[in-house]
């Protein structure tokens, strides 16, 4: 049996969807995602980029065909599932489409990275994808400058903070991340990522639902517009 899984999406829905992904595998599993995610995929035998694939024309420019898309027995897409023009275009191949959102909370992401030693350190990544999901920074820095622990301040390549660390590949990223004693973050993929990786993780949530989009695991704390004093004593609690 050969399978392609198609999961397009921001990092968190990626990671959020990653029980479903592997317990979908096959013989041979061939994933597609956007790139940034693809180092995050280690059970596939192949992985692509969408934007590498062709697929984005289907149902938009008359005659368009992707010959690898025949290649398979079985595909399970995320991808086009609200587009009707797609789901005709495939409506010959083996497709099932599954919605957007993210499947039910039971599956909790797991991203293997080696095992190392925690270091005495908290992480704080004080962005995410729209100001409406970002905890004012200056509530970070406060938590910072009285938790008692050494930090780290996280940031992508864009997001403007001085002394920050950077790591544009994910995968390393998620090798750091694991290496904390806590991470502090906003609703944002690399929340998701922390809590994938077994770090105890603190998840602001300011605007969207966390009963959906939350990182999931036993290890994880979810606020709700919380206090600085709040995810002081949540920290507090997560270092022992």
């Amino acid at each position: 049996m050969r399978r392609l899984l198609i999961r397009p999406g921001a990092i968190g829905d990626v990671i959020l969807s990653l029980p479903a992904l592997e317990a979908a595998r096959a013989d041979y599993t061939e994933v597609w995602a956007p790139r940034q995610v693809l180092p995050l995929i280690r059970f596939a035998d192949r992985t692509r980029a969408i934007a590498d694939t062709g697929i984005e024309l289907l149902g938009v420019v008359e005659d368009t065909r992707v010959q690898a898309l025949e290649d398979f027995d079985s595909i399970h897409s995320w991808y086009g599932s609200n587009r009707t023009e797609f789901r005709h275009a495939v409506r010959h191949l083996p497709f099932t489409f599954f919605p957007a959102q993210p499947p039910s909370p039971d599956g909790i992401p797991k991203i293997p990275v080696p095992t190392q030693k925690r270091e005495n350190v908290a992480i704080l990544h004080p962005f995410a994808s729209s100001p409406s999901k970002r905890w004012p920074l200056e509530n970070f820095r406060s938590v910072a400058d009285q938790l008692g622990t050494p930090v780290h301040w996280c940031a992508g390549p864009e997001e403007p903070l001085a002394d920050a660390v950077r790591i544009d590949d994910l995968y390393e990223l998620a090798c750091w991340l694991s290496t904390a004693r806590l991470y502090i973050g906003n609703d944002s993929g690399i929340s998701h990522l922390a809590a994938a990786v077994g770090t105890p993780v603190i998840a602001i949530f300011s605007s969207s639902d966390p009963k959906i989009w939350a990182p999931r695991g036993p290890h994880v704390t979810v606020l709700e517009r919380p206090s600085v004093e709040q995810v002081l004593l949540a920290a507090r609690i997560g270092i022992r």
